[in-house]
């Protein structure tokens, strides 16, 4: 069984590219997206129909209610069903998708987690309710950790919080104590080269036909079931649509205003991927599609 990652920015088309490997190479696919992986969450994540996932098996997609918690360990769950399934079935396996972070995690290993007791939590909440002082107290005990989140994070303030009440240490020297545990061994990652100007036009009409095929509904439907709490809520297209139907803006400016924000997360997207894979194969549909064929 050979594991090959697919990368790229959003509305890049990497689902499409990745379902006609899969049918070459006789392949299953682990969705590498963190919207994906919701129920009912369908537009907004421009998740593949299932005739565009033509027969293939997907893994990772529609999975979890969008107020359920999902996290990388999630995830590292969702790779080991994918994996477990191409090896008893004589399959490859095909990661794709834009949350280049899960992927990293996979081939880092993730720390040892810790489960914080009831007294964490009733002591967390005091702690939190003061997200400036928080941060302040993290700035002081652990600098290099403070360095890498912005003063406003919650989740990650939480997450020292988390550490640094139930262990004692700080999250930098909790996480050097407690060796990453790596799940692959070995996997080919190539991501796919687009140029950007047809990429900006690319999103655009994406965008359009999202809000064509009922976004509004979509997320008027999710808000109406679960509220505007869950992490999913704040995401790009969502984020927007909520604010939209807040009055705040017409359909016009919707779909301009998701449009640069799905642009400038595609040039994030780009930039992780060159720095975190060192080994990645940049290359455009075409030559990356026939890398692919001729390596397995």
């Amino acid at each position: 069984m050979k594991e090959i990652a697919i990368l790229g920015p959003t509305a890049s088309g990497k689902s499409a590219l990745a379902v006609e490997i899969a049918e070459k190479i006789d392949a299953v696919i682990l969705s590498l997206d963190s919207l994906s992986i919701y129920k009912g969450v369908n537009i907004v994540s421009a998740k593949p129909t299932i005739q565009e996932r033509g027969g293939i098996r997907h893994f990772g997609i529609d999975v979890l209610h969008i107020d359920e918690y999902f996290s990388a360990a999630t995830f590292f769950d969702l790779y080991k069903e994918a994996k477990a399934y191409a090896q008893s079935t004589g399959k490859h396996l095909l990661i794709t998708g834009g949350t280049g972070f899960y992927l990293k995690a996979l081939i880092e290993g993730l720390s040892a987690r810790i489960t914080p007791s009831l007294e964490t939590m009733r002591r967390l909440e005091r702690e939190m309710s003061d997200l400036k002082r928080a941060y302040a107290f993290i700035t002081e005990r652990d600098s290099v950790y403070a360095s890498k989140i912005e003063s406003r994070d919650r989740y990650r303030i939480q997450k020292w919080y988390e550490i640094y009440l139930e262990s004692g240490m700080t999250a930098t020297d909790y996480f050097q104590q407690h060796k990453k545990s790596p799940l692959i061994e070995t996997i080919d990652i190539y991501a796919i080269d687009i140029d950007r100007e047809i990429l900006r036009e690319r999103i655009a009409r994406r965008t359009r036909q999202m809000i064509e095929m009922g976004l509004v509904e979509e997320i008027f439907l999710l808000e109406r079931r679960y509220g505007r709490t869950p992490r999913p809520m704040g995401a790009i297209g969502i984020k927007e649509t909520l604010e939209y139907l807040d009055g705040r803006f017409g359909l016009w400016e919707l779909e301009e205003r998701i449009s640069i924000h799905t642009a400038q997360l595609a040039k994030r997207q780009r930039t992780f991927n060159a720095s975190q894979f060192p080994a990645i194969i940049i290359e455009n549909k075409e030559k990356l599609k026939n890398s692919i064929l001729n390596k397995v």
